[in-house]
Order: structure tokens, then sequence, then C-alpha cells
């Protein structure tokens, strides 16, 4: 069985026991997840698909670390100008291990 989750404005598709690495999500490790905004759900011989979202279907999940994506370095410069300018950023993200989905109505 898997699902189509929404998070952090991105869709990933989850199933049991896999670790997704999603935009920040609120929480320490070991918190609980609750996802609701599920797109779609699939047990291998039907689909339930939503319009957006499925009635009743949530997929909850753990929080196994918080932690940062590698740094994005940027620069810019204007020639002749003696303008110049770097900078970095690196991504908040959240691993979230899937523990059960629930497949609604």
């Amino acid at each position: 069985m898997y699902a189509i989750v929404k998070t952090g404005g991105k869709q990933y598709q989850a199933a049991k026991d896999d670790v997704l690495i999603v935009e920040k999500l609120d929480g320490e490790p070991g918190a609980k997840i609750e996802l609701s905004e599920v797109m779609m759900v699939s047990d291998g011989k039907t689909v339930k698909l939503g319009s957006p979202y499925v009635k009743g279907a949530k997929v909850t999940g753990e929080i196994v670390r918080q932690g940062h994506a590698k740094k994005i370095e940027a620069f810019n410069y204007k020639p002749k100008k003696n303008v110049r300018r770097r900078w970095g950023h690196r991504q908040p993200l959240t691993h979230l291990r899937i523990t059960d989905i629930e497949a609604g109505k």
C-alpha cells in the first residue's frame, strides 16, 4: 500500500516504513506527525483518487531527525563596477519515517 501526500508544497510517494526527506516540520525527533493532505491511496488492486484530497485518508509518521540540505552557493557580480556579492543557503529538512497509512472512505 502506498499514498501520494502533499507537504511543504511538494508531493511525495509514501509507503509503510519509508523514510521521506521533506521540508521542515515542527517537532522534535520521536514526535508523531499526521499528514492529512492525501491525494491518492493505492493498495495494489484499487486506487482512490481525491479531488483534491481523499476524504478520511491520513498518513502518520515519526520524525527521525531534523537536519539541513547541502549548501547552495551563489555569486553575483557586475563587470567594471567592482560590485561582487556572494551568499549561501542551507534548506532545513525533516527526515520522516512513515508508520501507517489509512485509506479513508
